[in-house]
């Protein structure tokens, strides 16, 4: 069964997806992420590390892609690599290369045992994990635009304010609106 073979390969699976998540960086951030366990002195490595895990043990237990669990295992990942502005295909891109990872340790074992409809299955609900980090990227992407859009109007109000002081204008000038 596909799930044992996961569970006795857990491990090794995590390792290396891990270490694939981590070379999507610069060749120095992703060595510095590898080299540090510490959550203090590498939060980043340390959210990857723990985020997916549990979304690994989700997709094995057959957690739905929608529950909080691993909306909220996504969610630290997927806001961390939205800040680091990732294109949404690299963002959400670290799901996928869990196939990868499967399949380049098990291949020999889902053949020999055919299980390649249990694979397939496995890799759907990797899909759909994948669809709702997008949703989460677009969130966190939306909330990123709209604080930016509003240090924008905070930084033009305090010009505003200075300017009015300057020229000796009342505080509550506005200027004229194009027409």
């Amino acid at each position: 069964m596909l799930t044992d073979l996961l569970v006795r390969e857990k491990a090794r699976i995590l390792k290396r997806w891990s270490d694939l998540i981590l070379e999507t960086y610069p060749p120095e951030t992703s060595k510095f992420l590898k080299s540090s366990a510490d959550r203090f002195r590498n939060p980043v490595g340390a959210a990857i590390t723990e985020g997916t895990e549990v979304l690994f043990d989700a997709l094995v237990r057959g957690v739905d892609h929608r529950s909080n669990e691993v909306s909220a295992a996504l969610d630290n990942i997927v806001r961390i690599r939205a800040v680091q502005e990732f294109s949404p295909s690299v963002a959400i891109g670290f799901i996928f290369l869990l196939k990868k990872v499967v399949r380049e340790h098990l291949v020999r074992d889902i053949q020999e045992k055919r299980l390649v409809d249990a694979l397939l299955d496995f890799e759907s609900k990797i899909d759909d994990m994948a669809l709702t980090a997008f949703n989460i990227y677009t969130g966190c992407r939306e909330r990123i635009f709209e604080i930016r859009a509003v240090e924008i109007r905070n930084r033009t109000s305090r010009i505003l304010e200075r300017a009015c002081e300057k020229f000796g204008m009342p505080s509550e000038w506005q200027p004229p609106v194009g027409k």
